[in-house]
Protein backbone atom coordinates (compact mmCIF):
# COMPACT_ATOMS: atom_id res chain seq x y z
CA UNK A 1 0.00 0.00 0.00
CA UNK A 2 0.80 3.35 -1.06
CA UNK A 3 0.57 6.38 1.24
CA UNK A 4 1.03 10.19 0.63
CA UNK A 5 2.98 12.25 2.84
CA UNK A 6 4.27 15.44 2.83
CA UNK A 7 7.98 15.30 1.35
CA UNK A 8 9.02 19.25 2.24
CA UNK A 9 7.91 22.70 2.49
CA UNK A 10 9.20 25.82 3.14
CA UNK A 11 7.13 27.37 5.82
CA UNK A 12 6.13 31.41 6.16
CA UNK A 13 8.18 32.47 2.79
CA UNK A 14 7.09 36.15 1.47
CA UNK A 15 5.65 36.65 -1.96
CA UNK A 16 8.04 39.46 -3.48
CA UNK A 17 5.91 39.55 -6.10
CA UNK A 18 3.36 38.92 -8.53
CA UNK A 19 3.32 38.69 -12.32
CA UNK A 20 -0.80 38.21 -13.32
CA UNK A 21 0.49 38.16 -17.22
CA UNK A 22 3.25 35.60 -16.71
CA UNK A 23 1.74 31.84 -18.26
CA UNK A 24 1.79 30.06 -14.33
CA UNK A 25 3.53 28.77 -11.61
CA UNK A 26 6.01 30.06 -9.10
CA UNK A 27 9.23 31.45 -8.85
CA UNK A 28 10.97 30.28 -5.89
CA UNK A 29 15.25 30.99 -5.59
CA UNK A 30 16.79 28.16 -6.72
CA UNK A 31 18.83 28.06 -3.34
CA UNK A 32 15.17 27.39 -1.27
CA UNK A 33 14.20 24.69 -4.01
CA UNK A 34 17.29 22.79 -3.50
CA UNK A 35 16.93 23.13 0.06
CA UNK A 36 13.12 21.92 0.60
CA UNK A 37 13.95 19.43 -2.85
CA UNK A 38 12.15 20.76 -5.45
CA UNK A 39 13.19 20.16 -8.44
CA UNK A 40 11.95 22.82 -11.60
CA UNK A 41 8.19 21.99 -12.82
CA UNK A 42 7.59 19.92 -9.34
CA UNK A 43 3.73 19.88 -8.42
CA UNK A 44 3.74 22.23 -4.86
CA UNK A 45 1.03 23.22 -3.25
CA UNK A 46 0.45 26.33 -2.31
CA UNK A 47 -1.18 27.71 1.30
CA UNK A 48 -1.55 31.44 2.05
CA UNK A 49 -1.39 32.09 5.75
CA UNK A 50 -2.05 35.35 5.07
CA UNK A 51 -5.55 35.34 3.10
CA UNK A 52 -6.43 31.83 3.55
CA UNK A 53 -6.03 30.66 -0.09
CA UNK A 54 -5.02 27.84 -1.58
CA UNK A 55 -4.18 26.52 -4.81
CA UNK A 56 -1.65 24.02 -7.20
CA UNK A 57 0.45 25.10 -9.46
CA UNK A 58 4.72 23.89 -10.24
CA UNK A 59 7.87 25.14 -9.22
CA UNK A 60 10.29 27.16 -11.63
CA UNK A 61 13.80 28.42 -10.96
CA UNK A 62 14.33 31.87 -9.45
CA UNK A 63 17.61 33.35 -9.08
CA UNK A 64 19.53 31.69 -6.63
CA UNK A 65 20.04 33.49 -3.02
CA UNK A 66 17.39 36.42 -4.43
CA UNK A 67 14.51 35.84 -2.10
CA UNK A 68 12.62 35.25 -4.94
CA UNK A 69 8.87 34.17 -4.47
CA UNK A 70 7.34 35.18 -7.31
CA UNK A 71 3.04 34.19 -7.85
CA UNK A 72 2.89 33.47 -11.92
CA UNK A 73 -0.03 33.81 -14.25
CA UNK A 74 -4.28 33.03 -12.47
CA UNK A 75 -2.43 32.48 -9.04
CA UNK A 76 -1.23 36.21 -8.93
CA UNK A 77 -5.01 36.95 -7.90
CA UNK A 78 -5.08 34.67 -5.01
CA UNK A 79 -1.56 35.97 -3.28
CA UNK A 80 0.20 39.14 -3.62
CA UNK A 81 3.41 40.47 -2.79
CA UNK A 82 4.49 40.46 1.24
CA UNK A 83 1.77 37.61 1.44
CA UNK A 84 3.32 34.80 3.80
CA UNK A 85 2.51 31.38 2.35
CA UNK A 86 3.26 27.66 3.08
CA UNK A 87 5.14 25.85 0.09
CA UNK A 88 4.37 21.98 0.14
CA UNK A 89 5.64 19.02 -1.70
CA UNK A 90 4.07 15.19 -1.21
CA UNK A 91 4.90 11.75 -2.40
CA UNK A 92 3.43 8.20 -2.38
CA UNK A 93 5.48 5.96 0.04
CA UNK A 94 5.64 2.71 0.19
CA UNK A 95 5.76 0.79 3.74
CA UNK A 96 9.38 0.06 3.58
CA UNK A 97 9.89 3.46 2.74
CA UNK A 98 8.27 5.20 5.45
CA UNK A 99 10.09 2.92 7.92
CA UNK A 100 12.87 5.43 7.53
CA UNK A 101 10.35 8.48 5.63
CA UNK A 102 11.35 12.29 7.14
CA UNK A 103 9.73 14.85 5.49
CA UNK A 104 11.81 18.40 5.30
CA UNK A 105 10.95 21.52 6.80
CA UNK A 106 12.77 24.58 5.62
CA UNK A 107 12.46 27.94 7.50
CA UNK A 108 12.52 31.33 6.31
CA UNK A 109 13.08 34.86 7.32
CA UNK A 110 11.07 37.64 6.28
CA UNK A 111 13.70 38.12 2.99
CA UNK A 112 13.15 34.47 2.33
CA UNK A 113 16.95 33.09 3.46
CA UNK A 114 16.81 30.19 5.09
CA UNK A 115 16.97 30.43 8.86
CA UNK A 116 17.20 26.38 9.86
CA UNK A 117 16.31 23.42 7.86
CA UNK A 118 14.43 19.90 10.24
CA UNK A 119 14.11 16.23 8.92
CA UNK A 120 11.54 15.54 11.43
CA UNK A 121 11.31 11.80 12.26
CA UNK A 122 7.64 10.43 11.54
CA UNK A 123 8.35 7.19 14.04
Amino acid sequence: MFKIMMKSKIHRARVTESNLHYEGSITIDEALMEEADILPYEQVEIYNVTNGERFTTYAIKGERNSGIICINGAAAHKAKKDDLIIIVTYASYDEKELASFQPKKVYVDNKNKIKNQLRVVSN
